[in-house]
Order: C-alpha cells, then sequence, then structure tokens
C-alpha cells in the first residue's frame, strides 16, 4: 500500500465580510470558545507541521510557549499550546536567519522545495495568515482550505484573499456548525490557478 500523499492546508478565521482581523491586527472578535478549540486542538495534533510568514509566526511566539503555564488558561488552550511547542513549523522570511520552538527559516517559496517538504512531513502542513498564503496559492500548492466564518461583521481590515489576479476552483468536503455560531467550510482544491478574467 502507498504512502498517503500529504497536504498543504490552509486554516483560518475569517469575520463572515472576508477579514480575518481587524485594523490594528485586532483579532479580538475571533470566537474561539473550549468546543470549538478543542476541536482545533484534535485537527493539529496529528498533522505534520505548521507553515508560517514572519510576522505570524513571531505572534505565536510571543504568547503560546508558555500558555500551559498561565493559570488562566482554560485546558483546551493548554493542550495547544504544548501541541504548538512541540509541532515542527516552517517560517518564511527574508530576514530571519534562526528561530526557536522546533523551527526551521526557510527564506522563499520554491515549489520544488515545498514538494519536498511534503515528502518528507510525517503528516499535512497546517498555514494561516494572508500574504504567504497568497504566494502558496499562486504556485498551486494549496491542497485544501479550512474555513471558519465567524458571526460577525468588521466592516474593515486585512482578507486572507486579497489577489484579484487569479481564481481557483474548489470542491465542499464538510461544512460544520459550532455552539457559538462559528461555520467551519471545508473545501479542496479541484485545479490549478488560472489567471482571472478582466
Amino acid at each position: 500500500m502507498g504512502i498517503a500523499m500529504r497536504k498543504i492546508i490552509l486554516q483560518n478565521a475569517v469575520s463572515l465580510d472576508g477579514f480575518f482581523e481587524g485594523p490594528g491586527r485586532d483579532i479580538s472578535w475571533h470566537r474561539v470558545d473550549e468546543e470549538l478549540h478543542q476541536h482545533m486542538n484534535d485537527e493539529l495534533s496529528g498533522v505534520g507541521g505548521f507553515i508560517a510568514g514572519r510576522v505570524t509566526h513571531e505572534l505565536m511566539a510571543e504568547y503560546w510557549p508558555a500558555a500551559d503555564q498561565n493559570p488562566e488558561s482554560s485546558p483546551a488552550e493548554a493542550g495547544f499550546a504544548r501541541i504548538w511547542r512541540e509541532m515542527p513549523k516552517y517560517v518564511f522570511s527574508r530576514t530571519l536567519t534562526e528561530a526557536p520552538w522546533n523551527t526551521t527559516v526557510i527564506a522563499d517559496v520554491v515549489p520544488e522545495q515545498i514538494a519536498e517538504l511534503k515528502a518528507q512531513a510525517t503528516g499535512d502542513l497546517v498555514m494561516s495568515g494572508a500574504d504567504l498564503a497568497g504566494t502558496f496559492m499562486r504556485h498551486g500548492l494549496i491542497d485544501e482550505f479550512r474555513i471558519y466564518v465567524q458571526p460577525v461583521v468588521i466592516g474593515q481590515g486585512r482578507r486572507v484573499f486579497q489577489s484579484p489576479d487569479f481564481t481557483v476552483d474548489l470542491n465542499l468536503v464538510e461544512s460544520r456548525s459550532f455552539g457559538n455560531g462559528v461555520v467551519l467550510l471545508r473545501y479542496e482544491a479541484s485545479g490549478v490557478p488560472s489567471a482571472a478574467s478582466a
């Protein structure tokens, strides 16, 4: 029996109007209760690594390494702290030369190198963010999209999908609603990106 092909999964929370963060990188409107957090822990504990850009990685590294030592952390938050700390992480940056917490720094998105990374991974690779995701999408490197739609409209901020120069066809493979009103939409890419029509 052959080895299953690893996937690169883009996972992001977005507002109903398509923003993943508000002005000043505000994500206080994200609704992550214990049910949703535990779901994410269950999903992420078995992946092969996390992919991020420098800014996202540094924001994560400011909080999660010691979150399980915080007495105010919920059980799910403490559980994710342990997952994040031990998980292999791949940070794309031209300014960093090294990073702590089991992190490999990669300067550029080179499709051949990403294919090697997928082949060597012990499981699927999960990424978040917008700028790096756009680069991966242009190269046709994202295999699955997990979008957690938040029941809120924020009106302004940064969009996950902000590149108007290409389209990607997707197949819906799962939808799930949570008690706090968040809806998961899980899509698989059905083809390579194509130039958007004028």
